[in-house]
C-alpha cells in the first residue's frame, strides 16, 4: 500500500475511533483532550520507515521450553543425597551395639563339651569368638571369668592385640581338672576396658563355657587292698526329707515362660524363658530375681541348691547333656532343680523334670 493511502486510512480511523467515543460520553462531561495529529503521523512514520532493531551483540531469545536446562535445579537435587546412596553395611554399623560377641565356627577350638579328664589334669582351654559389634576390642579388653567352676584358671586374660569389628580370635586359658570325679563347667564372659562385661547370644549377656568330665578313676592308679577289718560303721541318722511344693514334667517350646514356683506355663510371675538366639542356639533365661545354675550330673539335694553358684545370665541348652541337673532360686525365694530330659532337633521342644521345694 502507498504511504500516503496508508496515512490517510490511519487518520479516518482514529478520527472515527473520537467520534463513536463521544457518542457514548454523558451530555455534561469533562472536555477531551485535544488529539495531535502531527505526533500521530510522525508515530506511523516511524512504524513504516523503521523496523525494530536488535540490540548489539545480543542473542535473540527462542521461546522453546523443553530446551532450556534448569542448572541450578539440578545442582540442588544431586546436592541432597538420596537413601539409595548410602550404603547398608553404613547403616547396619550403625545399628549394631558398642560390644557383642557371636561365637566362632567352631566356637570350641579344644575341650568341647563332656571331654573326659583325669584328676588334676592340666589342660588348654580355646574359644573362637567374632567381634560382631561396632567397637574395636583393644588390648584393654579380656576374658573374664563370670560363674561355675574356674578349675585353677585366672579369673580374667587380657588379649594380646586389637580385634576389629568382624575379625576372630581365639582366646586361650590354662586350666586343671578337679580332683574329685564329676561335671564341671565353667562360664566366662568378655570385659571391656570400663569392665563391663558382655557375651553372646539374643541379648549380647549370654556367657561362653567350658564343660569337662573328670573321670572316676585315674588310669593307672594301682588299687590298695587293705590289710585290716574296718570296724562296723554307725547307722545313720536318718534325715528328713524336705517338703516339696510343686514337681512336675513339663515340655517347653521357644517363647515359652514358667512360673516355677507353681509349675505352669505361660503363667503370670513367670520365672524363666526359653528364648531362641542367634547361631542355631537356645537359652534357657531367668527373669530377675530368679537365679538359675548348671549343677552337673549328680542329683542335687535341698542344701546342694542352697549353696550352689547361681545368676541371672542365660544358659545355652546346647551346652548341656542329657540328664544335667540345675539349681534355682524362685523369685519368691524358693530353692529347686530342673533335670534336663531331651531336646527335640526339629522342634527344639525342651523337656524338663522340674522340682520346687517348699520355703522352710
Amino acid at each position: 500500500m502507498p504511504a500516503r493511502a496508508f496515512f490517510t486510512v490511519a487518520i479516518l480511523l482514529v478520527g472515527g475511533a473520537l467520534i463513536l467515543a463521544g457518542c457514548n460520553l454523558p451530555w455534561r462531561s469533562p472536555a477531551t483532550p485535544t488529539l495531535n495529529l502531527t505526533e500521530v503521523y510522525r508515530t506511523l512514520a516511524a512504524m513504516v520507515t523503521s523496523p525494530p532493531a536488535t540490540p548489539t551483540g545480543a542473542t535473540p531469545v527462542v521461546d522453546n521450553p523443553t530446551t532450556q536446562t534448569p542448572t541450578q535445579a539440578l545442582a540442588q537435587v544431586s546436592a541432597t543425597p538420596r537413601p539409595a546412596q548410602i550404603s547398608s553395611s553404613t547403616l547396619s554399623t550403625q545399628a549394631l551395639p558398642c560390644d557383642q560377641a557371636a561365637p566362632g565356627f567352631p566356637i570350641d577350638v579344644t575341650i568341647p563339651d563332656d571331654t573326659p579328664l583325669a584328676p588334676g589334669e592340666a589342660f588348654t582351654k580355646i574359644w573362637r569368638l567374632q567381634n560382631a559389634g561396632s567397637c574395636t576390642w583393644t588390648m584393654y579388653y579380656s576374658a573374664a571369668f563370670f560363674y561355675g567352676d574356674r578349675m585353677d584358671a585366672p579369673s580374667s586374660v587380657p588379649f594380646s592385640q586389637a580385634v576389629p569389628p568382624g575379625a576372630t580370635v581365639e582366646i586361650a586359658i590354662e586350666m586343671i581338672a578337679p580332683l574329685t570325679p564329676g561335671t564341671y563347667q565353667g562360664n566366662w564372659k568378655l570385659s571391656n576396658a570400663e569392665g563391663i562385661l558382655f557375651g553372646i547370644g539374643p541379648n549380647g549377656d549370654a556367657p561362653f563355657w567350658v564343660r569337662i568330665n573328670v573321670s572316676e578313676i585315674l588310669p593307672g592308679t594301682p588299687t590298695i587292698t587293705p590289710t585290716y577289718t574296718p570296724l562296723p560303721s554307725a547307722s545313720p541318722t536318718p534325715t528328713a526329707t524336705p517338703p516339696v511344693q510343686a514337681s512336675d514334667t513339663l515340655t517347653l517350646l521357644p517363647l515359652d515362660l514358667v512360673n516355677l514356683d507353681s509349675l505352669v506355663i505361660e503363667a503370670p510371675g513367670a520365672d524363666l524363658g526359653y528364648q531362641t538366639g542367634t547361631n542355631s542356639y537356645h537359652f534357657i533365661t531367668p527373669m530377675s530375681p530368679t537365679l538359675l545354675g548348671v549343677y552337673g550330673n549328680l542329683e542335687p539335694g535341698l542344701p546342694d541348691c542352697q549353696t550352689a553358684s547361681m545368676s541371672s545370665a542365660p544358659i545355652a541348652v546346647e551346652s548341656l547333656s542329657t540328664g544335667t541337673y540345675l539349681c534355682y532360686r524362685t523369685d519368691e525365694g524358693a530353692f529347686g532343680r530342673a533335670r534336663l530330659v531331651a531336646l527335640d532337633a526339629a522342634s527344639f521342644a525342651m523337656t524338663l523334670e522340674l522340682l520346687t521345694w517348699e520355703q522352710p
